[in-house]
C-alpha cells in the first residue's frame, strides 16, 4: 500500500469520524431537548444504530465512487484534496454550531479538486444535477411538508387527551423514532466515506471494479458510530432548542417525518443531506403549530449555509489540488 493511498485512508476515516459527531445531532437532537433521553443514553443509542444502519447497503456508496466524476480519471491527489475540503468546511461549520450537509461538502471537495486537475469533462454534471442537486432542492421539501402533515395528522389522533399522558406515552415513542432516524443516519452518511476510499482504491488499481469490499464497509462504519458518540453539542443544541421548543410530540414526528425521507433517498441511491432533511422537518413541525413559533432567523442562517456548502466546499477542493499536485510531483 503506497503513502499516498494509506494517507487517503486515513484522511477519509477522519472525515467519516467529523461527520458521525458532526451530526450526531440529527438523530438525537430532538430526543434530549424533549427529554426523552439522557445526552449520553441518546449518543449510545444512535452509535449503535448508525454503526449498523451503514452496514445495511451501499446504493449510496456506489453513487459516490461513480456517479459523481469519472472513476478513471481520479488520482490518489485528487480524492485527498477533495477529503481535505470537506473537513475543513465541517469543521467550520461544527465551529459555528451551524447543520450543514457533510454528505455536499463531499461531492463539492472532489468535484473541485477533479475539475482543477482534470478538467470540466472529469466530473459528471449530469450525476451531480440529477443525484445531487435536485434532491438537494427536493428532500428538505418533503421532510418540511412531513413534518407538518404528520404532526397536525397526530394533533388531530391525540385531541383533547390529558397533556401528562400524552408526553409520557410519546416519549417512550420517541425511542422508535429515534432509532429509526439514527440507522437512517448510518444508511445514508457512513456509505459516502466508503465511496470515497473505494474510489481511491480503485484509482490505485489495488482492486478490480469500483464496488466496496468488506473491509472497508465495517472500518466506515465502526468510524461512523465512534463519531457519534463523541457527539456534536454544539449544533444538538441549534437543532434541539433554537429553532423552535419541541415537546415530546413534536420530536416524535420531526423524527419519524425525517427518517421516512431518508430511507427512500437511500433506496434510490442519492447521496442526501440528514442535515437539511431534519432540519426542514422540525421546521415544518414548528410551522404546523403556528408559523411565529419557529425562529426564522435561526432557520435563514441554516439555509444560507446549506446555499454555500457546495461552491466553498467545490473552491476548498479546488485549492487542495493545486497543493497536493505540487506535492505529488
Amino acid at each position: 500500500m503506497s503513502a499516498w493511498l494509506l494517507s487517503v485512508i486515513v484522511i477519509a476515516l477522519l472525515f467519516d469520524f467529523t461527520n458521525g459527531f458532526h451530526d450526531a445531532a440529527n438523530a438525537v437532537g430532538t430526543s434530549i431537548a424533549t427529554r426523552a433521553l439522557t445526552p449520553t443514553a441518546a449518543l449510545v443509542l444512535a452509535a449503535i444504530l448508525n454503526f449498523v444502519g451503514a452496514l445495511l447497503s451501499t446504493h449510496i456508496a456506489a453513487t459516490l465512487s461513480t456517479g459523481i466524476v469519472l472513476p478513471h480519471v481520479v488520482t490518489l491527489p485528487m480524492v485527498l484534496a477533495g477529503l481535505v475540503a470537506a473537513i475543513t468546511w465541517n469543521l467550520v461549520t461544527w465551529y459555528f454550531g451551524i447543520p450543514s450537509s457533510s454528505s455536499h461538502c463531499l461531492v463539492g471537495g472532489i468535484a473541485g479538486a477533479v475539475l482543477v486537475s482534470h478538467g470540466a469533462d472529469g466530473v459528471q454534471w449530469m450525476g451531480i444535477t440529477m443525484k445531487v442537486l435536485v434532491p438537494t432542492i427536493v428532500s428538505p421539501i418533503l421532510g418540511f411538508a412531513g413534518g407538518l402533515l404528520f404532526s397536525r395528522l397526530v394533533a388531530l389522533l391525540v385531541g383533547q387527551s390529558q397533556p401528562g399522558k400524552i408526553t409520557h406515552r410519546f416519549r417512550n415513542l420517541q425511542l422508535i423514532s429515534a432509532s429509526g432516524m439514527a440507522l437512517s443516519h448510518g444508511l445514508n452518511d457512513a456509505q459516502k466515506t466508503m465511496g470515497i476510499i473505494t474510489l481511491a482504491l480503485f484509482a490505485e488499481h489495488a482492486i478490480p471494479t469500483a464496488a466496496v469490499p468488506g473491509w472497508v464497509k465495517l472500518t466506515c462504519a465502526i468510524v461512523m458510530g465512534l463519531g457519534t458518540f463523541a457527539g456534536g453539542k454544539r449544533i444538538i443544541s441549534t437543532l434541539g432548542t433554537k429553532i423552535f421548543h419541541m415537546n415530546a410530540v413534536d420530536g416524535f414526528t420531526s423524527q419519524t417525518a425525517g427518517a421516512s425521507v431518508l430511507q427512500v433517498a437511500a433506496y434510490l441511491g442519492l447521496p442526501v443531506s440528514t442535515t437539511h432533511v431534519v432540519t426542514a422537518s422540525i421546521m415544518g413541525v414548528g410551522a404546523a403549530h403556528k408559523f411565529k413559533a419557529v425562529r426564522w432567523g435561526v432557520s435563514r442562517s441554516i439555509v444560507f449555509a446549506w446555499v454555500l456548502t457546495l461552491p466553498v466546499s467545490c473552491a476548498l477542493g479546488a485549492g487542495a489540488a493545486v497543493l497536493t499536485q505540487w506535492f505529488a510531483k
